[in-house]
């Protein structure tokens, strides 16, 4: 098996939004973690800017640990669906 290589990347750490930019959804019968209006716009915002290249450094570490959380996210939405199967 190939090692994973791991890149450094300087990003606002996650855990930050987690009071603030958090919700619970319930879809279908599962509760759902989802950004906040406030910070669904937030990412919005910074991808426009990094698609027009113009994010400053603190945007760009915004963006990273946005994006992060996301994938994070993603991954427990997932867990969840999947489980439910298991009732």
């Amino acid at each position: 098996m190939t090692p994973q290589v791991m890149t450094p990347v300087l990003m606002i750490e996650p855990s930050s939004w987690l009071r603030s930019g958090i919700t619970i959804e319930q879809v279908d019968d599962v509760n759902l973690v989802k950004f906040t209006a406030d910070l669904h716009l937030r990412l919005e915002e910074l991808l426009e800017q990094k698609k027009a290249g113009t994010l400053t450094a603190e945007e760009e570490a915004e963006y990273a640990g946005i994006s992060e959380l996301e994938r994070i996210m993603s991954f427990v939405n997932a867990k969840l669906i999947a489980n439910r199967g298991g009732k």
